[in-house]
């Protein structure tokens, strides 16, 4: 989509700075720039100050001139009335920001030969940033890359979300087992966000509904006796790809209405004085409270109302500044539920137009339609978002009448146009769950009030269509469609994997950043000796480096050339890092059964968090440590095979991760993974697949070709039948010698000497459990595609032609790819330029 120029009625200075940027960046001007804020800003000089010091002084320097690009951009929004999209999103991924943002503002090598000069290296220094604590997994990541392709592709857009004062958690290990830490990341402070009390929100909760006349004497319900809540705003600049564009983020954070009770604390109930601030601050203190427990399921919904209805006044306010009425509402607003947690926004929207616009329902309903999208991020109905009715009816009673009310005219009126008199089908679409107590189907009330629902590959659309929303797609044939997730290549191949960047520059010129499809050049070069020699020379440079970091971080020592295994991503179930261990025991039984065998010297590398409730995948983290340990220290094995769990898997650690990995474990079971996005980060830096068909490892392998990479395992039909038919994962027990091997091994004290049971979840969970992934199932498969892995490893020269032509292969796996298709057939959305 060709992008719009717009009027320029910005400010002169931010004009000006907007038009200089690109030529002021010479290396004297920006070491002046360090220099200054180095004195100015933190009271240092270049003796006196630490490693951090120089980071801020560096930060500062570029967030000088991205604030004027930031202001130049804004200014031609306002100006011209531009149509945005605004991204819902309880998470956002985004690592640490100072190289991404030198890379977009093409500054890298200006600031790294400013800081040479001032005797710093950039690298050492970015160590001193602190990832940012406002996501987890892949859907957070996800969001942060489509933020920075919004900005690149020059897309009129704000992201909205939390202001977490606590992240997730930062991961250790005791003894084998995850321990949860506070991951305080605004500790020290951070340079990239700016605050905004102009535009706080007063948010009401709680309260109760009555009826009262209004003056023209007709009833209407009424919100009463809510506490209020405060949302202030804190914005990050998004910079996009040659900073033509600087989008931003907007994270709420939350306050108390009222800050301090003077009497409470000058009669001497000093905690008395503050207890109401606590309260209410504790909404923005921790990305995903647990929610184990009732208290924690209600911070959770808290927690998803107060920055939907944040964000929806912040829109409304927009909108207002430049248009009367609300006719052009959704001409002007494109809003992007991601996930169900922001789609309590639905309710919001039709609460704010009915109650407090004064629009009649069906006029309230039509604009809510049409400013609204919904993505589906999974295929597990266990993870669909639920709430009772009960607590929704504690925390947001005025919300419950409309989503009643929602639901009525939804079944009444289109369920029963299409099915006449069929209560089955109406009780099937029910946005209300019957049951003890009702519960709220957040998924559909998004589906419902949403013009577009999309999936995020292939795969995962169709599933949805055949399955999970089956009979919304009878319903609104053509409302489901798909977008196949994307990554951004400037943060996962230019800035992480600097040296195979030039390489690529060389090779097939410096525009692909922006035109991911030029890797496809690669190809012609994928078997040719000397580049592969070039290209091969990088993994191992970028291997070199990971196995200092787990040398640093676990007291490993690693062989650079050995098969480097990697499996990094969210501890689940579904994703099946336990396939991952039992491979690794048998691989183990097989050294010591035959030691003097021809092995593929291996290092397996797990990157994950588990969910601090989620008691059976800290089981499995923990036998993975204990085995480990067990290998690693097994004089017999030597580097035939190690095994390491990196601690506090995170976006920076991905970053070192990524470049290094031989081998890439996608090995989900069929039908359960959405899309996953580490695959593509993986293969795009010359890591081959090892994967089930699924998400978007399908579409992976459509694009490398099936030479070049390694599918096993059952297909979602296979999958289907086989659990059709009474899947007993003891019939694969019995009938497996080695799987029955290492399963029983893990029961005996071998790794964990004087405790036998020790390791018995991970197995229990395989047999007792039923085995609900399908583990057993795909063993053999699994162990038999290692082995094709191993011989084309052996094969050094067809084993660089593979992992070039991955890197050449995947453009399609851009986000800006995925964006594209977005603006256009979802959200309607123009670029703009200045």
């Amino acid at each position: 989509m060709p992008a719009i120029k717009k009027k320029k009625t910005a400010k002169k200075a931010a004009t000006k700075a907007a038009s200089t940027f690109a030529i002021d960046t010479s290396v004297e001007l920006f070491k002046a720039r360090i220099e200054e804020n180095l004195i100015h800003s933190l009271a240092r000089d270049t003796t006196t100050a630490t490693p951090r010091d120089w980071w801020l002084a560096t930060c500062h320097a570029l967030n000088d001139r991205i604030l004027e690009r930031y202001i130049a951009t804004q200014g031609v929004h306002n100006d011209n009335n531009v149509r945005r999209v605004y991204y819902l999103s309880l998470e956002y991924l985004m690592g640490r920001l100072m190289e991404n943002n030198l890379v977009n503002c093409g500054m890298f090598e200006i600031a790294e030969q400013a800081l040479s000069e001032l005797g710093m290296d950039l690298r050492d220094i970015g160590d001193a940033e602190v990832d940012m604590g406002l996501g987890n997994g892949g859907l957070g990541r996800l969001a942060a890359c489509f933020l920075d392709s919004l900005a690149t592709l020059d897309y009129p857009a704000i992201g909205y979300g939390i202001h977490y004062e606590f992240g997730l958690f930062r991961q250790e290990f005791i003894n084998g087992r995850q321990m949860e830490r506070p991951d305080n990341w605004l500790a020290s402070g951070n340079p990239w966000h700016i605050i905004r009390p102009e535009y706080q929100v007063r948010v009401p909760i709680y309260g109760h509904v009555e009826y009262k006349n209004d003056d023209k004497g007709d009833w209407h319900p009424a919100w009463v006796g809510a506490k209020e809540i405060i949302g202030v705003p804190w914005d990050i600049p998004i910079v996009g790809y040659g900073a033509k564009t600087v989008n931003f983020l907007r994270l709420w954070e939350s306050r108390a209405s009222t800050e301090f009770d003077l009497e409470a604390f000058n009669r001497g109930g000093y905690t008395e004085a503050v207890r109401e601030k606590a309260i209410s601050e504790t909404i923005s203190k921790v990305l995903y409270p647990n929610d184990a427990t009732e208290s924690g399921k209600e911070l959770r919904l808290v927690q998803q109302y107060f920055f939907v209805t944040c964000s929806l006044h912040d829109i409304i306010r927009r909108y207002k500044k430049s248009n009367k009425g609300w006719g052009d509402f959704p001409e002007k607003v494109a809003m992007q539920l991601n996930d169900t947690h922001p789609a309590i926004a639905v309710a919001e929207l039709m609460r704010i137009l009915c109650d407090e616009e004064k629009l009649d329902w069906d006029d309230a309903w039509t604009t809510c339609r049409k400013v609204f999208s919904y993505t589906n991020h999974t295929l597990l109905p266990e993870a669909l978002e639920k709430w009772s009715v009960p607590l929704f009816e504690k925390v947001l009673p005025r919300h419950l009448q409309i989503i009643y009310e929602i639901n009525r005219r939804f079944l009444e009126d289109e369920v029963e146009a299409k099915w006449p008199g069929d209560g089955k089908k109406k009780m099937e679409l029910s946005i209300i769950e019957e049951g003890t107590p009702k519960m709220i189907r957040m998924a559909y009330l998004a589906v419902v009030g949403s013009h577009t629902v999309n999936g995020v590959a292939a795969l995962h659309t169709e599933l949805l269509k055949a399955h999970l929303f089956n009979t919304f797609d009878n319903l609104y044939p053509g409302k489901i469609q798909n977008k196949t997730n994307g990554i951004t290549p400037r943060r996962f191949l230019k800035a992480c994997n600097p040296e195979l960047s030039a390489l690529i520059d060389k090779t097939v010129g410096d525009d692909w950043p922006t035109d991911l499809d030029k890797l496809k050049g690669l190809t012609k070069v994928a078997g040719d000796a000397k580049f592969q020699k070039e290209f091969m020379k990088i993994k191992r440079d970028n291997k070199v480096v990971l196995a200092e970091i787990i040398e640093k971080d676990c007291g490993i020592k690693v062989s650079p050339d050995a098969l480097f295994d990697v499996q990094i991503k969210r501890l689940h179930e579904y994703k099946r890092q336990h396939l991952n261990l039992l491979h690794i025991l048998t691989r183990y039984r097989e050294i010591l059964q035959n030691p003097n065998g021809d092995f593929v010297p291996r290092v397996v590398i797990f990157g994950a968090k588990a969910a601090p409730g989620y008691v059976l995948a800290k089981e499995i983290i923990f036998a993975i440590n204990k085995v480990a340990e067990k290998i690693n220290n097994d004089e017999r094995v030597g580097d035939k095979l190690k095994v390491v769990f990196l601690p506090n898997y995170r976006v920076s650690l991905a970053e070192r991760i990524v470049p290094a990995a031989d081998l890439s474990e996608q090995i989900s079971t069929a039908g359960k993974e959405a899309s996953g996005t580490g695959n593509m980060k993986l293969a795009l830096n010359g890591a081959l697949t090892i994967g089930t068909l699924d998400g978007a490892n399908v579409e992976i392998g459509e694009e490398v070709g099936d030479d070049n990479i390694f599918i096993f395992g059952l297909t979602v039909g296979e999958v289907d039948q086989l659990r059709a038919s009474g899947y007993n994962s003891y019939n694969y027990y019995n009938s497996n010698e080695n799987l029955k091997a290492v399963l029983d091994w893990l029961s005996s004290d071998y790794f964990t000497p004087g405790n036998p049971n020790a390791l018995s979840a991970t197995r229990k969970s395989l047999l007792d459990g039923g085995d609900p992934f399908l583990v057993c199932a795909d063993y053999q498969a699994y162990c038999d595609a290692q082995k094709k892995v191993d011989d084309a490893f052996r094969d050094t020269a067809k084993w660089a032609e593979m992992a070039i032509m991955n890197t050449a292969c995947v453009g399609k796996f851009s986000s800006d790819r995925t964006i594209h298709e977005y603006a256009k057939e979802i959200w309607d959305l123009e670029a703009v330029t200045e």
